[in-house]
């Protein structure tokens, strides 16, 4: 091994080298005697993210799903006032149930995280609609082969549906076990982000002929939550009392159950306040 340049020989090599020098050497950049060598410049601040695990009241507007940058739908709205970016993880028919799902394996919920400034459960009216057929038929439903008897069972269930939903019972989750899972979503993101504030809501109300017009689940699930939420600490965004007035007016979507622009605008207004308070 070649033994090291004795430390009296260091004059020597900083006299063959100028300052300009060894500042090029070190940092790649060609200086000449008596230039300034610039400063590296400084990453930009990173903008905090509102993670959204929702429903598809989050991306549906009067005439139908919308992608998840549209402006127009509640969280780029929220995302907009906060001067947020968003990352929005839903899907039509989820409940509390699948956004835990989505919590512990969606790798975009992973990746959002560490940068979230806040994490929005934005779930649980799905859990409160009347399902007397159960929700595991619907969702099997699109395995059925050959297609033609997928289109038979899927046309009976669409007709039995509304009829029995008038029965009211038993709903899609019950309120004891969708307070279960979001607070196993609360635990799991108080482990990883002590910090992190953790916003969950009250269920919206439909006026929907597919559930047969009946929302008889909500009032329990609303108890359920609110002891939930003083418990927890978790603050709810009431989405009903947000949206009742565009459910009703006839400015909503069709379907009895998705929101109009107003209803959007109505809950970013609400989603704004209390994420203000909590942050």
């Amino acid at each position: 091994m070649p033994s090291a340049a004795p430390l009296s020989s260091a004059p020597e090599v900083l006299a063959e080298n100028s300052s300009e020098e060894l500042v090029a050497e070190h940092t790649g950049a060609r200086a000449t005697v008596g230039e300034v060598v610039p400063a590296p410049e400084e990453a930009p601040a990173q903008r905090p993210v509102l993670l959204v695990v929702a429903d598809s009241l989050a991306y549906f507007g009067p005439k139908g799903g919308l992608p998840a940058d549209d402006p127009r739908i509640w969280p780029n709205l929220v995302g907009a006032e906060l001067d947020w970016d968003v990352e929005l993880v839903g899907r039509i028919g989820w409940t509390c149930r699948d956004a835990y799902w989505a919590l512990i394996g969606d790798p975009r919920v992973w990746a959002a995280v560490p940068k979230a400034g806040a994490v929005v459960f934005a779930v649980g009216g799905m859990d409160t609609l009347p399902s007397p057929l159960p929700t595991a038929l619907r969702e099997l439903i699109r395995y059925v082969r050959p297609p033609g008897l997928r289109r038979i069972v899927r046309s009976t269930y669409n007709w039995l549906q509304p009829k029995l939903s008038k029965l009211g019972r038993p709903v899609a989750l019950p309120p004891k076990v969708s307070v279960d899972y979001l607070e196993q979503s609360r635990e799991a993101l108080g482990q990883l982000r002590p910090d992190l504030p953790f916003v969950a809501v009250l269920p919206s109300v439909h006026n929907c002929e597919a559930y047969g017009r009946v929302h008889s689940g909500r009032p329990r699930a609303v108890r359920a939550l609110q002891a939930w939420s003083q418990r927890s600490k978790v603050p709810l965004v009431d989405l009903g009392e947000a949206v009742r007035e565009n459910i009703f007016s006839g400015d909503a979507n069709p379907d009895g159950i998705h929101w109009g622009w107003a209803g959007h605008t109505a809950v970013a207004n609400a989603m704004v306040k209390t994420l203000q308070e909590v942050r």
